[in-house]
This record gives structure tokens, C-alpha cells and sequence, in this order.
């Protein structure tokens, strides 16, 4: 058995460091910011705190992987680490609906670099038969920042007041610029930003050979895009009075199977980790859709965990693999993209449905895992073909 992928070096923690402070930063906000909007008269609007920040988050995407190709990696980063600085700092002032709108969408232009960049700059610093393993463990940081920045921001909130949060998002911004900084690029012949690199008209926006991985993504963001909007009046149903504690359930699940599921689709393969990772989230979503007690929901939760735990690092790898000589970023960006859509699409879709009617709960749930069942027989026949990969 070959030894585990020795990215353990400096270079390796400062992304893994980076990441983790990103992802608390703008984690941070998401429990707090609908009761600071409703507090500014804009309860109606609270469908913009997503919908905005998703919105940009497509689209800078468009941008985001060509630059990194082009221009390098490591800009890509800074520019989403300093989006997401300027944004905490800029809450605190944005004191009406308008300007906090147009500050989600600018803030949403974070998550359309940062990640990008990230992946394709770990991807390059690798051997492609260990891509899984090490997207998998930048993905752990991922998680350890969404799990631990929301449980900081509410305590803050709630000790100090929600000004004292927007400066912790922006101080945690301005550390994962710290930790970006000292990297090397890892582009070949990067260079400056050139105005013909924000021209949408002039080269690539998208990688068509990515879209097997796009369109695999799409069934499992749609399903999560669900969960962020039903779950919190799923678990206020069967009487959580913490329901943060859920959330991190399907965290602690996903960081544990995140462990070994990169290094599996490594040694076995991008397709059969998909067919497993859909599996369960079919399983998973059915889980919760006909869960009456506690007991029954915290198992669906770890289902569902597992399948995001495995589903993520492997069609970050699969991407790389699909991608054409010297477009990584971009094909990275062509399937994040498609999450974009999924979880907006999800959301959407699930909210308009829903209206408050806690009956209508188990078919939104039954209806994410139709999706992912569906998505696991597409990908049966490339298995059977033997395109492992």
C-alpha cells in the first residue's frame, strides 16, 4: 500500500490554515444576519441574504477559474480573502436594505475566488493518483471553519453585540490574506491581471469537459440547497432546543468520512465513490424524510454527512482529472458553478413548496433523494464500461 501523500509541509497548513479562517469568516454571519435584517425592517427581503451572495458567487466564477489559470493561483486567493475582510468591516455601516443587499452581493464574490484558487493551486502541488486524498483534507479545514465560525459569530452576537461579530468576520479575513501570502505560485509563467482576463468575451468561461462532474454535483446540491432551508423547522419540529447541535452531526460525519473517502476514490476510483456517495444521499434524505423522533433524524444526519464526506473531495478530483491541459481552475469553476445552481435551485424550490407547512416536510426530502437515486442509476452504465475515472 503506498504511504499517504506527503503534502504535510509548510505550503500544505498554510492553505488548510487559510481555508479554515475563510470559511469561519463568512460562516460566521449566516445564523445572525436574518434577525439583523428583520431588525432593519427588511424581514421580507431574507431570501436575499442567500440569493444574493449565491447569485455572485456564479457568477464571478465565470472569471475567477480563468484568472487563476492565467494570471495564478494565489491572486485568485488574496482577492477572495480581501472580499470577504472588506465585507465584515462594511456591514457595520451598511445600514440600510439597499446597501446591505448590494454588500451580500459583494460579498458572495469571495466564494467565487477563494475556493477556486485553493483547489486548483493544492491540485497543482500533487500527483494526480493522490488528488482525492489531499482535496479531501483541504476539505476538512473547509468544514472546521463552517463548524466552528457560526458557533463563534452567535456568541459574540450575544456576549458583545453583532458589531463586535462583522469585526471578527473582517479580522479573520484579513488573517487568511496572512496565511496566503507567504505561498508561491504555482502556475507556470503566471503573470498580472490583464484587462482581456474580465473581457467575458474573449476565451474560455467554461470547461465543457467538466460537465460530467457538473451535471453528478447537480442532484447533491440540489438536495443540500433543501436542507438549508426546511432542516431548521425540521429539527424546531421534533423539539431540539439547540438546533445548531444537528448541523453538527452531519459536520462531525462529513470531516470523519472525509478522512479516508479522497484516498478511496484515489485507489478505486471517481465513479464508484459517486455511486456510493449518491447512494447514501438518497438514503440518507429518505431517512429524514420519515423521521419522527430524535433517534430517527440523528441517523439520517449521519447518512447524509457520510455522503457529503465522500461526494465533495471526489468530484473535486474528478474535475482535475476531466480537465483540459492548463484549464484546472476553470474546470473547477464550471463545476462549482453548477453548486451554485443546485443549492439556489434547491432553496428556491423548497421554500416556495414549504410555507411554513411542516406536513409538506418528508416529500421535500423524498424528492432530494428521488434525485440522488436518479443520479446513481446515471452513473451505473460508465461504471459497467469500466471508466473508473
Amino acid at each position: 500500500m503506498e504511504p499517504p501523500v506527503k503534502v504535510y509541509d509548510r505550503a500544505f497548513f498554510l492553505l488548510c490554515g487559510g481555508t479554515v479562517l475563510f470559511m469561519a469568516s463568512f460562516g460566521m454571519l449566516l445564523p445572525e444576519l436574518p434577525a439583523h435584517l428583520a431588525q432593519m425592517g427588511g424581514e421580507q427581503y431574507l431570501g436575499g441574504i442567500v440569493g444574493m451572495f449565491t447569485l455572485a458567487a456564479f457568477l464571478s466564477r465565470f472569471l475567477s477559474g480563468r484568472i487563476a489559470d492565467r494570471a495564478g493561483r494565489r491572486k485568485v486567493m488574496l482577492i477572495g480573502s480581501a472580499v470577504t475582510a472588506l465585507a465584515g468591516f462594511g456591514y457595520i455601516v451598511a445600514t440600510s436594505i439597499v446597501t446591505f443587499m448590494a454588500l451580500r452581493f459583494f460579498h458572495g464574490l469571495s466564494t467565487g475566488f477563494r475556493p477556486t484558487g485553493t483547489s486548483a493551486m493544492l491540485t497543482d502541488r500533487i500527483p494526480k493518483n493522490r488528488r482525492g486524498e489531499a482535496l479531501g483534507y483541504l476539505g476538512v479545514a473547509g468544514n472546521a471553519g463552517m463548524a466552528s465560525g457560526p458557533a463563534l459569530g452567535s456568541w459574540l452576537t450575544v456576549e458583545w453585540g453583532i458589531e463586535w461579530m462583522f469585526v471578527a468576520s473582517a479580522l479573520l479575513g484579513m488573517a487568511s490574506i496572512l496565511f496566503t501570502w507567504p505561498l508561491e505560485e504555482t502556475l507556470p509563467g503566471a503573470r498580472p491581471v490583464r484587462s482581456s482576463d474580465l473581457n467575458p468575451f474573449k476565451g474560455a468561461l467554461i470547461d465543457p469537459q467538466a460537465w460530467p462532474a457538473a451535471v453528478v454535483l447537480l442532484p447533491v446540491a440540489l438536495a443540500f440547497g433543501v436542507y438549508l432551508t426546511i432542516t431548521p423547522d425540521f429539527v424546531d419540529h421534533l423539539g431540539y432546543v439547540y438546533k445548531g447541535s444537528f448541523n453538527t452531526i452531519i459536520v462531525a460525519s462529513s470531516i470523519s468520512m472525509r478522512f479516508i473517502a479522497g484516498r478511496m476514490s484515489d485507489r478505486y476510483g471517481r465513479i464508484p465513490m459517486m455511486l456510493a456517495g449518491t447512494l447514501l444521499l438518497g438514503i440518507g434524505m429518505v431517512l429524514l424524510g420519515s423521521a419522527e423522533t430524535k433517534t430517527m433524524a440523528t441517523i439520517g444526519a449521519l447518512v447524509y454527512g457520510a455522503s457529503i464526506g465522500i461526494n465533495m473531495p471526489t468530484v473535486f478530483a474528478w474535475t482535475a482529472d476531466l480537465a483540459q491541459p492548463g484549464q484546472i481552475a476553470v474546470a473547477l469553476g464550471t463545476m462549482l458553478m453548477a453548486l451554485e445552481i443546485g443549492i439556489g435551485i434547491g432553496a428556491v424550490a423548497s421554500g416556495m413548496h414549504f410555507q411554513g407547512d411542516v406536513a409538506r416536510l418528508p416529500e421535500l426530502y423524498y424528492m432530494s433523494g428521488l434525485g440522488a437515486f436518479l443520479a446513481a442509476i446515471a452513473l451505473i452504465p460508465p461504471l459497467l464500461m469500466g471508466k473508473r475515472s
